[in-house]
């Protein structure tokens, strides 16, 4: 996969991993509405300019995860991808509205769809 645009919606804590010191799970969601999960990832060694907040839209160089079979695992290319903040979708106002745009773009109803 090209360099993908992703807002951020979820962040888990730092965990940590005999591979690589620490790592977190990051998630969210695709311009396209796509579910997609990032792992892994050093957070905390990244530099500041790269640490992003929930709600923020960041660019990076992603490839499939192909040590998780779930169809929205990615990963970065690199350890070393940079990671870019594009923008963000800032809490107050109505910019819940423009978050929801983004994140029940897609919504199930039937749990048989969600399985197949």
């Amino acid at each position: 996969m090209a360099l993908t645009k992703i807002l951020i919606t979820v962040k888990t804590y730092p965990t940590i991993s005999t591979k690589y010191d620490e790592l977190v799970c990051t998630a969210g969601f695709r311009e396209d509405g796509f579910w997609i999960r990032l792992y892994p990832i050093q957070f905390r060694k990244r530099p500041y300019a790269e640490q992003y907040k929930k709600y923020q839209w960041i660019e990076l160089d992603i490839i499939k995860n192909t040590k998780d079979i779930r169809p929205e695992s990615f990963r970065p290319v690199s350890h070393d991808t940079p990671i870019q903040i594009v923008g963000s979708i800032p809490p107050d106002g109505n910019t819940w509205d423009e978050r929801r745009k983004i994140v029940l773009r897609n919504v199930y109803t039937n749990l048989s769809s969600l399985i197949t």
